[in-house]
């Protein structure tokens, strides 16, 4: 007699726990597998059909849905294994969890088999010992700390704009996307299909580079945006001389830009001087991320720059504008929702924590 599966009833919290464990990069493939096993089971999906979209057995589903129906998300934890623990000697296990965060000379850093060689134990005892220890040396994070001195009051400043935008103006997050290539591959990949994914050749052949101006309305998501083979201060005015055109006239307009040289040349200056409806928020030094352009680029780069091949320079144009034109017809709005002070007590640990490594080097 086959058993009967048992129904699952996600609460908004388990739902969105489950999701972030399907998204988050540090997530083991075990843990987002039993992740999806839950979700989909939640979405009545039977236990066969499940098996069959994540390519595993259908005993394995039944396991992880029963588990989930009477621990919930605790049963989906890994179980202690039965069996006497391996012994390791204090001094070997100390070994094991101290010098990993000291790379051998010449190594970026230590694996799992160059550490198992070094101390004498098993490869797999090192990967238990750093797993359990939350210890996860091949991941690197990239940072900047800016050192702007006035980095604080810049950031209120763009941030105000974000949770409290000024009445009758538009806010736009502005920036260049400078040097994007038109890479032409050099055969055809294979088209994405049921059991396989899309392929591109490693090797491409050059066709020049361009540069997009883009501005992102924050409050409806629109994008005005210019192509031009340079970024200097003159494709820079042309590009405020085509907002000022497309913005009603009566609107004040707060760009929000970084401090690239350009932004800030003297006949830039002297034109803006000329139209007093232009207010320019520069992000503190080092501090892109403040603005929200960037997300709109990664996006651009996502689904238009990087997937495609080229074979001229204004194939790209063409690629991109035609993005945007489809774009602006159901824009796509990008909210700040971080909190302005956590951000900058994680940035106070940062400074505190790089001063603390300066002083002992």
């Amino acid at each position: 007699m086959s058993r009967i599966a048992p129904l699952i009833a996600l609460t908004e919290e388990q739902q969105a726990e489950l999701q972030v464990l399907i998204r988050s990069h540090s997530a083991s493939q075990a843990d987002a597998r039993r992740a999806r096993i839950v979700l989909l089971a939640a979405a009545g999906w039977p236990n066969d059909e499940i098996a069959v979209e994540l390519h595993t057995a259908p005993n394995t589903i039944g396991k992880w849905r029963r588990r989930f129906a009477g621990e919930g998300m605790a049963g989906l934890l890994d179980r202690q294994r039965s069996g006497r623990p391996l012994a390791l000697s204090a001094g070997l296990f100390n070994q094991v969890l101290t010098e990993v965060m000291r790379p051998p000379q010449r190594r970026g850093r230590w694996s799992c088999r160059t550490m198992a060689q070094h101390v004498g134990v098993s490869k797999s005892r090192v990967q238990q010992l750093w797993s359990h220890n939350d210890i996860k040396p091949h991941q690197t994070r990239t940072f900047k700390v800016s050192g702007d001195p006035e980095f604080e009051p810049k950031f209120w400043d763009i941030v105000g704009l974000y949770l409290s935008p000024p009445q009758k103006a538009v806010v736009l997050c502005c920036d260049e996307k400078s040097q994007c290539q038109a890479l032409e591959r050099t055969q055809p990949g294979l088209p994405l299909g049921q059991g396989h994914v899309c392929t591109r050749t490693h090797d491409y052949y050059r066709h020049g580079t361009l540069t997009f101006f883009a501005a992102l309305n924050y409050l409806n998501g629109k994008v005005i945006a210019q192509s031009a083979p340079r970024h200097r201060h003159q494709e820079w005015l042309r590009f405020l001389k085509q907002i000022n055109a497309e913005v009603p006239a009566g609107q004040e307009i707060h760009l929000i830009l970084d401090n690239y040289a350009t932004h800030k040349h003297a006949k830039v200056r002297a034109w803006l001087q000329k139209h007093p409806r232009f207010h320019m928020h520069f992000t503190p030094t080092a501090s892109s991320w403040l603005n929200l352009v960037e997300r709109f680029f990664r996006d651009l780069s996502q689904d238009v720059v990087l997937s495609g091949s080229f074979s001229s320079v204004r194939q790209l144009e063409e690629a991109v504008f035609g993005y945007l034109a489809e774009r602006n017809l159901c824009p796509k709005r990008y909210v700040w929702r971080a909190e302005g002070r956590q951000i900058l007590e994680k940035i106070n640990r940062a400074k505190e924590a790089l001063t603390k490594i300066k002083q002992r080097t």
